[in-house]
């Protein structure tokens, strides 16, 4: 298969891995095939220790416009309600592909070049930091073909921008424009050149402790789901496990001796 023919791009620079999802004709929205592109994409990741650090972008004028609705089957026929169902793609797809993200071994950010609709809003959350092109926006659009949002939407979107605006976003559907989103908390920031700035903080975040922001990542993602007596166990457990890496010595040896920590992932 050829780089033409690849639903997701894969380049390495430096220490950060940049995944471009590229079907621009259809915005970049997921097929399985494209699901399986991204998630070739993720081993890559994992089995190099050299990435410390990926972005992941869209090809064209839109970051990811969701599923790909021609993959369904809409024939007409007396069992098209059993053909067209959404459930298989999304347990056999678009799951795995949030919980990919969501436990890659390293920080995650995005660059929304474009619109992130339905599926596509929620891989934005499902990265750990987001950055939009000043014309980019987020549309929940399930509620316009009847469903619901999916690929972690309904538990991501809340924790963002709390459930009134969750709410609101979800039931109307209404588009989010990005500067919109930044201030609500759905993403980090806005800026002219999305990739490039993407990039200069992913090269920052790969030159930083990766297991301890990891760590941090899955103790901010599942705080709501815990009481404080639970999660002040949890972040004790996780600082004594930290307590046993080279980043962690390197890091109080570098603040005693006054120079600059060499971090190594490790």
């Amino acid at each position: 298969m050829t780089a033409q023919e690849t639903a997701v791009l894969y380049e390495e620079d430096g220490a950060v891995a940049v995944l471009t999802l590229n079907r621009a004709p259809s915005l970049n929205s997921f097929t399985r095939q494209m699901h399986r592109d991204l998630w070739a994409s993720l081993d890559k990741v994992e089995a190099n220790p050299a990435i410390r650090a990926v972005v992941l972008t869209g090809a064209g004028r839109a970051f990811c416009a969701g599923a790909d609705l021609s993959e369904f089957d809409f024939r007409e026929g007396a069992d098209i309600m059993h053909r067209a169902d959404p459930g298989p793609v999304i347990d056999e797809a678009f799951n795995p592909t949030t919980r990919r993200l969501i436990g890659l071994r390293v920080p995650t950010v995005c660059a929304v070049n474009g619109v992130a609709a339905g599926a596509g809003a929620s891989l934005v959350m499902a990265c750990d930091i987001a950055i939009a092109a000043p014309g980019a926006s987020f549309i929940q659009a399930f509620s316009k073909i009847g469903l619901v949002p999916d690929s972690g939407g309904t538990w991501l979107l809340p924790q963002r921008v709390g459930m009134a605006r969750a709410m609101a976003l979800c039931l109307t559907g209404d588009k989010l424009p990005a500067a919109e989103a930044k201030a609500m908390g759905m993403i980090w920031d806005v800026q002219d050149d999305a990739l490039a700035a993407a990039k200069a903080m992913a090269q920052r975040l790969a030159a930083m402790p990766t297991k301890a922001l990891v760590a941090t990542r899955a103790l901010l993602r599942g705080a709501h789901t815990h009481s404080l007596d639970e999660q002040l166990d949890l972040e004790r457990d996780v600082q004594s496990r930290l307590g046993f890496t080279h980043d962690y010595i390197e890091g109080v040896t570098a603040f005693l001796q006054k120079r600059p920590a060499q971090f190594k992932g490790q």
